[in-house]
């Protein structure tokens, strides 16, 4: 006999668990179904010990910029050029399976004070209320489907057996050598991290650039600051078949080059976890790359059914997740007409060294749709690098409504640019005209304050 719940969750990720509290919280009886670890992605193979990674890169650059300032290291005392200074992989990966552990109890705890019951194992749908979770049947008044996603590997002959991100995080040692394949964030933030940590990095990617779907200006300067690292950029150059051979990887390029390395990245995106939930079961089917189709409030054909977060292919970022989930459980279990989340106006950012961060649309995108926009620019030489030696730069781009002086879109990279956008982006959220950022004074010395003091449009779109 299948016991009763008010809200079956299917996914203890960053979604499912605000999901899932917010809806006890509200009174509703709760059973959490995960087949692995507690946390998800994000917390356990992706953006928590991606940027503890970033962390470490981040202070072999520090170190180098220290001796611009004054600082003496070690082998520059002792009199060398050589510098004794090592990445140590292992202790970083110890150091990052205890925090990564810490953080899965918290959300544990979370999960048994909020009354809500973790059943541990892969569910099915058994029908369009039922799943079936080993021998245990768990019936639903409501569903909500919050499986997430997996590393894509079948979009290149031979590239399933390649590691993925999940792979690279639980290394103990770094190769000497190592491709990646891919363009996306994924790629370009292991990249930019690898090449600091001491492994000589090739990125192959199929299009002319970096980062498709971020400003073009972006993403040229992207490229340039992946190449000033060290980075062997390869655009168009996607391998065409991959092969394994004695513990090494060759890899088939387009132009005809196979390049032999020790070492290769599959990081050519990710897809829905679905496969195995038995959607037809439930009288639901999922698109051709294996989303869950939902309508603006994560319902899915089923009304009863809902589905939130990278399981549905939209806007894969962890804050739409959670979002989402608790949208859901408001309008559900708390009676409240929550409004329907806005993926159209999100900040998002990828922490490459240095990082970039974006909220709105590009400017192509505002080309493209005729919209009479004003483009205002800033682009310099941190006073960081004032005394480092460093080529690093950083690029602001404002674009603004001609019509109504509405701020419609803030690009950057450059050191910080995730923190700064971020603010900016509740005054974007807010409506903000550039009138508001004129008359904001600025902080000064900062790098932000050039959001705020730019005067003249660098050129005009009609």
């Amino acid at each position: 006999m299948a016991e009763e719940f008010d809200l079956i969750t299917l996914g203890a990720g960053s979604g499912g668990i605000a999901a899932s509290r917010r809806a006890a919280l509200h009174g509703a009886t709760v059973a959490l179904v995960e087949a692995g670890r507690v946390g998800g992605t994000c917390v356990l193979r992706g953006c928590v010990p991606k940027k503890l990674l970033m962390y470490a890169a981040q202070y072999g650059d520090a170190l180098d910029e220290a001796r611009g300032y004054g600082w003496q290291l070690p082998a520059d005392a002792a009199g060398t050029t050589d510098d004794a200074r090592g990445f140590d992989m292992a202790h970083w990966q110890a150091a990052k399976t205890t925090e990564l552990a810490r953080l899965e109890d918290v959300y544990r705890r979370n999960l048994a004070q909020s009354g809500v019951e973790l059943v541990a194992g892969r569910a099915r749908f058994v029908d369009a209320h039922t799943v079936a979770v080993g021998n245990r049947r768990l019936r639903g008044r409501h569903i909500l489907i919050a499986t997430g996603g997996a590393p894509a590997c079948d979009r290149i002959p031979g590239i399933a057996a390649c590691p993925t991100s999940d792979n690279l995080l639980d290394l103990a040692a770094l190769p000497p050598r190592a491709a990646i394949v891919g363009g996306g964030y994924i790629a370009v933030e292991f990249a930019s991290m690898l090449v600091r940590l001491g492994t000589a990095v090739t990125l192959l990617y199929r299009d002319r650039l970096p980062l498709r779907g971020f400003d073009d200006d972006l993403r040229t300067r992207a490229a340039a600051a992946l190449e000033q690292a060290g980075i062997v950029l390869r655009p168009g150059q996607a391998p065409q078949r991959i092969e394994s051979a004695a513990g090494a990887w060759r890899a088939l390029l387009p132009d005809g080059e196979t390049l032999h390395l020790p070492w290769l990245l599959n990081a050519t995106g990710r897809h829905p976890n679905t496969a195995d939930l038995d959607l037809a079961a439930a009288g639901l089917a999922a698109d051709a790359r294996g989303a869950v189709p939902v309508d603006a409030q994560c319902r899915t054909a089923q009304p009863h059914v809902f589905a939130i977060g990278d399981v549905t292919d939209r806007l894969n970022l962890t804050p739409v997740a959670i979002a989402e989930g608790r949208a859901v459980a408001d309008r559900v279990f708390g009676g409240q007409p929550a409004p329907s989340i806005d993926i159209g106006r999100v900040a998002t950012a990828v922490f490459t060294l240095p990082p970039i961060a974006s909220i709105g649309p590009t400017e192509a995108a505002l080309a493209a749709a005729h919209a009479p926009t004003r483009v205002y620019e800033a682009d310099f030489r941190p006073m960081r690098h004032a005394l480092t030696g460093r080529a690093e730069r950083c690029y602001m781009k404002l674009l603004v409504d001609d019509a109504s002086d509405r701020v419609r879109a803030v690009h950057m990279i450059g050191a910080d640019a995730p923190e700064i956008v971020q603010s900016l982006a509740v005054a974007i959220t807010a409506g903000a005209t550039k009138a508001h950022f004129d008359a904001t004074m600025a902080v000064h010395p900062t790098a932000a304050e050039e959001f705020v003091l730019m005067r003249t449009p660098a050129r005009r779109l009609s």
